[in-house]
């Protein structure tokens, strides 16, 4: 493993304490913000409108900032170095790329047309619907990072798998999330602005990459695996406060739309929610069949369930707009990303036994 911080991953890994107060009640978070941006954009139509416009070749400038204070604190987790221990759980590793890239995006362009393209369709704006089953489509396209740390700690996961795995993941999402996303954009009839889903990728996931990297490898170089560990715990309410800040902007320009059809959430959670169990499903069964261990196959289930929300949110608002369907159903995303997985934990706990093949007393 190539820096400080990597020899001493397992370790660190299993004594990170579980989901925090601020993460664990994240929906309640993203509740708020949905009231405080209906209200805000009802009453500060001016401001929203002011800082819509503050845009360069199609990004936001005040949204763009708030991406990255979300994005590049927990990419400075990720250790590439780990990518050296991914032979020694190649079969974990094996099953959460076959989800990650070849079932779920395509799984949620299926349930997305399916639900949203036509079981809702009659309860949804219809100007909106090819937009929202976009927003969903790039939700599924790139597998979760940071928080998957949290559900694998939760989960008694291998730990060098979990790292080895999502620096895989991220490294992977830097030249296969472009080309998915627009193939899909393509198969649903939505026109592709290929410039600018190439801007988003360099934006939101090839320059914060390599400067995570950089800022990982300074603290590390300074201080150790204990500075960088005192780093992340500072930024970690600044990545919050700047998700939940994107989100009081979303709503704020979603207000309209939601106050006169408030099903919309509802019913575009359906398909998130169908996606996450199927995969998450999947990963453990085919992990069970190869006979790869439970503390692999737990934490295997909830990489394949799981999605980065952040990229999704930002890529939604880059192709899309501020105002867009496919923010909304991005931002649907985070609304229902902590009691799903959470829930995703407890099944594969109490599942152990059975996992296993042995009876429930020894579990």
């Amino acid at each position: 493993m190539s820096d400080g911080i990597a020899a001493a991953a397992p370790a660190e890994t299993q004594n990170r304490p579980g989901i925090g107060f601020f993460e664990r009640y994240l929906t309640l978070w993203v509740a708020l913000c949905i009231v405080a941006g209906i209200a805000l954009g009802s009453w500060l139509p001016a401001l929203f409108a002011t800082i819509a416009s503050a845009e360069i070749a199609r990004v936001n400038l005040v949204v763009a900032v708030l991406i990255w204070l979300m994005i590049v604190p927990m990419l400075l987790k990720i250790d590439f170095g780990a990518l050296g221990s991914v032979r020694q759980h190649w079969k974990g590793v094996g099953v959460t790329l076959f989800i990650n890239w070849a079932v779920k995006p395509f799984s949620m362009a299926l349930l997305g047309t399916l639900f949203i393209g036509w079981l809702f369709a009659p309860l949804l704006p219809q100007g909106e619907i090819s937009s929202y089953i976009a927003g969903l489509i790039l939700l599924a396209a790139a597998p979760c990072t940071a928080m998957v740390f949290v559900w694998s700690n939760l989960c008694e996961g291998e730990p060098n798998y979990t790292l080895s795995q999502v620096a895989l993941n991220d490294l992977i999402m830097v030249f296969a999330f472009a080309p998915i996303v627009g193939l899909l954009l393509g198969v649903a009839s939505i026109t592709v602005p290929w410039e600018t889903l190439l801007l988003s990728v360099a934006l939101y996931i090839v320059v914060p990459v390599m400067v995570a990297q950089v800022i990982r490898r300074a603290v590390l170089a300074r201080g150790g695996a204990d500075a960088l560990q005192t780093l992340l715990d500072r930024l970690g309410p600044v990545s919050l406060l700047a998700l939940l800040t994107t989100l009081v902007l979303l709503f704020g320009f979603q207000g309209e739309q939601i106050l006169a059809r408030p099903l919309v959430i509802a019913l575009l959670a359906v398909p998130i929610l169908v996606q996450v169990y199927f995969n998450a499903g999947l990963a453990y069964w085919l992990s069970k069949r190869f006979g790869v261990a439970w503390c692999v196959a737990a934490p295997a289930a909830l990489i394949g369930a799981s999605n980065f929300f952040e990229l999704a949110v930002a890529a939604a608002i880059s192709l899309f707009g501020l105002n867009s369907g496919a923010a909304l159903a991005t931002v649907v995303g985070v609304l229902v990303e902590v009691p799903v997985m959470l829930s995703v934990v407890a099944i594969v706990k109490r599942t152990r036994s059975w996992y296993e093949n042995r009876p429930a007393s020894l579990a």
